[in-house]
């Protein structure tokens, strides 16, 4: 097909250029035809260039007169009578440009809309051959599409799941069932995704927190695994493009802008099940790099804008470890962030974000730390936000850590990452960690009680993608991370793991019967804990990085879920699973209020020792009891006794008196399964109510019936 008969199959008899709208910014479809607009504050010269679905040929291509299709600093137009199949992108050139160290245009150039709901060009993973088209028979160029946002969502509602009865599940969307075991009929997707639903219903979390999925640039500098030869990718998708396009390889359709709708089928099929979407949300730095990266979209916008620029040299400011810093409280960017956090909400249907390196979301435009960042406080305080879980990253790649200090208005959550190491290292056996596991077990008021927080705005986790998984972590003392093409370089060095006597791989009984009890340690503090508990996919049947502690390129079966290990590890997955069951039924660990709060109608807390009331904070303590009880009179409420004993020696603990009510087994993590966890409701009575001998390095959990 010429480009003539092209232009007529897009273009209907009535076809026409107008002045267009400022507003909203992005393409938006009306009745009649399509509104594009732009902001650039320095470009004088804003031309709309348009192409034939899948060519790579210019279409048409129209610039905007200044005078005309401007006001302020928007540049607009309507199109009459255009089919919205159109795939478009804008070329801005400024002149005279006196500071193009600064003004970074590049007129040869065809730019991505910064509001693009989808993106060409990415539909195909590299690797992913098999899904090559006649169509597309190789990566096209990017291109913003138009989409059209109707779609039957029938009945489907935000799901409002308190923040304190929820259980959070960190997955990848690809990895997860990328894996040929996943045995779903579309690997790697969307569609594919939500087959894997009964596992998750079953398991019994109540949100799934998915990495990345707003279209992301997998493909950067060439580097291989050393070993293998493999080209490695952006895997985790931590290199945005595009905020408010869904990443067009995770759709098993690539066809004009579909994976807008199987996004949409996702989230619908998931709430149906009872189960919320978390999305993690890049807006902290761009795939575009430093000023030796690629151009595709802001840069050539309007830099000064969009980035964190030194105001002499040009050069970009780094807070994120990715060579640059998006400009987040600048007027245009602070709004461009909140109209993509409304879309994600009202158009689909998301229930949360967790904000990656959210700690610069709170820098000033020179980088400067804000006391009160306008961005952070828009975002706690919108009224279309008001029910969406919203989570921070509590610190940037350049050495701020505000984890108990974030900008919280009493609404923000916190991945806590004091919990993790503090966890870690308890559950590994240091010393003087009594009184840490302590605070992190009553949902760590020491650092949210004075930003009028609660316990459920602590996010804990153990593990999570960036580091070991949780079986990892018991089998490694060190990274082992020379595919990453690094000679070992990256990843953190201080993981507080221990590798229980082995190296890895180990045919030793007793070194992998330690580690599954260490597992379950890790487990039961965390899903026992007061806050919101996260798991890493895969830890709850024992799934390996095999030592690889920062595997973000790695699109292969270390990073991907190995289903087998379902089955393989059975028993290590309904240890999860009834530890969810439990924390689900006993609100006495999913309290609204701190333990001590006179207010609080959720729990109470009692520590002990070896002997009753005389809890160990002693550096060489290894050991702690917890009594939890509440709401009701201390007598007849809900009892849960927590004993932890990270020692190598076993240790008897004295037991609270209950009156009418007796102690029950709920776990006991040195036990052999089935015996090492009940199933809620069918505890054992003890038959020694006075004492408990816990195992070394073992976790009981009893029950008050």
């Amino acid at each position: 097909m010429n480009s003539r008969d092209k232009l007529l199959e897009l273009m209907s008899p009535d076809f026409g250029v107008y002045q267009g709208s400022p507003l909203p910014f992005g393409a938006t479809p009306a009745r009649s035809g399509i509104n594009f607009s732009l902001y650039s504050k320095l470009a004088t010269n804003v031309n709309l260039v348009l192409y034939y679905p899948g060519d790579q040929e210019i279409l048409l291509e129209l610039p905007l007169d200044p005078d005309r299709n401007r006001t302020g600093n928007v540049w607009h137009i309507f199109l009459r009578g255009i089919d919205p199949r159109v795939e478009y992108g804008y070329r801005l050139d400024c002149k005279p440009n006196h500071r193009p160290h600064i003004q970074r245009f590049f007129p040869n150039k065809v730019l991505l809309d910064p509001y693009a709901k989808a993106v060409t060009g990415g539909e195909v993973w590299r690797g992913d051959e098999k899904r090559l088209t006649k169509m597309w028979p190789s990566a096209r160029p990017r291109r913003s599409v138009i989409v059209d946002d109707l779609f039957e969502w029938d009945l489907d509602q935000p799901l409002n799941i308190p923040l304190a009865d929820s259980v959070l599940y960190e997955l990848h969307a690809r990895g997860y069932t990328a894996h040929s075991s996943s045995a779903v009929s579309r690997p790697g997707t969307y569609i594919g995704l939500t087959e894997k639903i009964p596992h998750l219903k079953e398991l019994g979390v109540t949100a799934v927190e998915l990495l990345p999925v707003a279209e992301f640039e997998e493909v950067e500098e060439p580097r291989y695994n050393p070993k293998t030869g493999e080209r490695l990718v952006n895997f985790w998708g931590y290199q945005p493009m595009s905020f408010f396009a869904p990443k067009a390889s995770y759709g098993a359709d690539p066809y004009f802008g579909a994976q807008v709708r199987e996004f949409k089928e996702m989230v619908k099929r998931f709430h149906a099940a009872g189960i919320e979407v978390i999305l993690d949300v890049v807006f902290n730095h761009s795939a575009e790099g430093d000023e030796r990266g690629s151009t595709s979209s802001f840069r050539g916008i309007d830099n000064e804008t969009y980035y964190m620029l030194h105001p002499a040299t040009g050069r970009y400011h780094d807070y994120s470890g990715c060579g640059n810093t998006l400009n987040c409280n600048h007027t245009v960017v602070r709004n461009m962030i909140i109209d993509c956090l409304h879309y994600w909400v009202t158009e689909m249907h998301v229930d949360g974000f967790r904000f990656d390196l959210a700690s610069i979301l709170g820098r000033g435009q020179n980088g400067e730390v804000l006391a009160n960042p306008p961005l952070l406080e828009h975002i706690a305080g919108d009224p279309v936000l008001a029910n969406t879980k919203i989570i921070a990253e509590a610190w940037d790649a350049a050495g701020l850590y505000q984890v108990g200090s974030f900008p919280a208005w009493g609404r923000w959550a916190e991945w806590n990452g004091k919990y993790r190491d503090e966890i870690r290292r308890f559950v590994k056996g240091d010393p003087g960690m009594t009184q840490s596991l302590a605070r992190r077990l009553v949902g760590s008021p020491d650092l949210y009680r004075s930003s009028n927080r609660h316990p459920y705005h602590s996010i804990n986790f153990v593990t999570c993608h960036d580091g070991f998984t949780m079986l990892d972590l018991v089998s490694f003392n060190d990274k082992h991370n020379l595919a990453n093409g690094e000679d070992n370089r990256d990843g953190g060095n201080d993981n507080h793991s221990w590798n229980c006597g082995a190296e890895g791989e180990t045919n030793d009984p007793a070194v992998l019967d330690l580690r599954q009890r260490q597992v379950k340690n890790f487990a039961a503090l965390l899903l026992l804990s007061h806050g919101v508990p996260m798991l890493l996919a895969g830890d709850e049947f024992g799934r390996t990085q095999r030592g690889n502690n920062n595997a973000y390129c790695q699109d292969n079966d270390i990073s991907w879920v190995d289903w087998r290990l379902r089955k393989k590890n059975a028993d290590l997955f309904r240890f999860f699973q009834r530890l969810i069951a439990f924390r689900k039924q006993h609100r006495v660990l999913r309290p609204d209020r701190f333990a001590d709060d006179p207010h609080s109608s959720g729990a109470r807390v009692h520590w002990h020792g070896v002997r009753l009331h005389e809890p160990d904070w002693g550096y060489h303590s290894h050991t702690l009891a917890a009594h939890f009880f509440g709401p009701a009179e201390r007598r007849e409420g809900e009892h849960i006794y927590l004993i932890a004993n990270a020692h190598w020696e076993a240790h008897d603990f004295e037991l609270p008196v209950l009156g009418r009510k007796v102690w029950h087994r709920f776990a006991d993590t040195s036990l052999a399964s089935p015996d090492d966890i009940a199933r809620p409701g069918f505890e054992a009575e003890l038959g020694n109510q006075l004492r408990y001998t816990a195992s070394p390095r073992s976790v009981v959990v009893l029950v008050g019936k």
